[in-house]
């Protein structure tokens, strides 16, 4: 104790000083306003970036906590606006309110993820517990991801788009021709419209989205655009490629959609194939 009352008394003149300094910095700052501005600003500043650098740190450890709260915001508004949209159709009217509104969606994330084998698959991170059921549509904002193949109770395993034996029902946008979307198993970022007509006028830069054709994904979900048009070898069907919407070597969340009326529509459908004798 003795030595540090020595060791300020030794600097005793230095610690006036800065005693008076401040004291008279102060002065200068309250009573003269463009100092005092100088002050004022300089202070905020230094403060302000000090606070957007520990922002900056906090909001990188938490971006995967964000991505995931908006993927369930996302979710939640994709229900309410199937629940408020209704589809205009001259040939129907007056539908029963048990035939509309009757997809409902989910967020998840992607955990395993594969992109170069011929029959690839993702892995998600939800389950049966979750809600998750066979045969739910998997897409995100730029496209068609796959279809549910399993679950567990709390992962489930997708058929990718990228899979050479999964058929998505299709169709152009602009011309409402109908087809289907399958992966030749060359290119990841690109897949074939099989099953268009030849006299069908098809050019490149043209939407493909879902037909709502089948009961497993919506009407006008992204699925790619048109690349290239050819005659093809086939002689009633033109050979399109279409270049994929979603990225699958970037895949994060995701989006599954199931519709509540899809069995009631696959028993009607295998009764038409398997009519009763």
């Amino acid at each position: 104790m003795q030595q540090i009352f020595l060791f300020l008394y030794r600097l005793r003149a230095f610690i006036l000083f800065l005693i008076l300094e401040l004291l008279a910095l102060g002065i200068i700052f309250t009573h003269n306003s463009p100092q005092g501005a100088v002050y004022f600003n300089s202070s905020n500043k230094f403060t302000g970036r000090l606070l957007s650098s520990k922002n900056n740190i906090v909001s990188y450890f938490t971006l995967n906590s964000t991505n995931k709260a908006l993927a369930e915001k996302n979710a939640s508004l994709l229900n309410r606006l199937d629940k408020m949209t209704t589809i205009s159709d001259s040939a129907y009217f007056n539908l029963d309110s048990s035939f509309s509104n009757h997809f409902n969606f989910w967020s998840a994330r992607v955990i395993n993820n594969s992109i170069n084998l011929s029959q690839n698959y993702i892995t998600l991170n939800k389950g049966s517990l979750d809600g998750v059921e066979e045969g739910m549509g998997v897409f995100n904002e730029q496209g068609i991801v796959g279809r549910v193949k399993g679950t567990s109770s709390h992962f489930s395993s997708v058929i990718s788009l990228l899979h050479t034996d999964l058929l998505i029902s299709s169709k152009i946008k602009k011309s409402e021709v109908f087809g289907s979307t399958k992966w030749d198993g060359v290119n990841s970022n690109e897949a074939k419209l099989l099953y268009v007509p030849r006299h069908v006028k098809v050019e490149p830069g043209l939407e493909i989205v879902t037909s709502g054709y089948n009961a497993v994904f919506p009407e006008g979900l992204p699925i790619g655009k048109v690349k290239d048009v050819s005659q093809g070898s086939e002689t009633n069907y033109l050979d399109i490629t279409i270049s994929l919407g979603a990225d699958f070597s970037k895949l994060n969340f995701v989006y599954l959609v199931k519709n509540d009326l899809r069995e009631e529509i696959d028993s009607l459908e295998m009764e038409m194939v398997t009519p009763n004798q």
